[in-house]
């Protein structure tokens, strides 16, 4: 009888992932201080920040 289960999602990024991300982000941010995109690209900072 086949298993008619969804299988398990696996993970795509890992802890160590969100860091090096999260480090990437924050230097954009600094780089594009005075654009108005800043303030969305900081709120992805943090929540990466609650992810990792």
């Amino acid at each position: 009888m086949p298993n008619t289960e969804p299988q398990r999602s696996r993970a795509v990024f890992s802890t160590e992932d969100f860091g090096l991300m999260k480090e990437a982000v924050a230097d954009y941010v600094r780089k594009i201080a005075d654009d108005p995109r800043s303030a969305k690209f900081s709120n992805l900072y943090h929540r990466l920040g609650r992810l990792g």
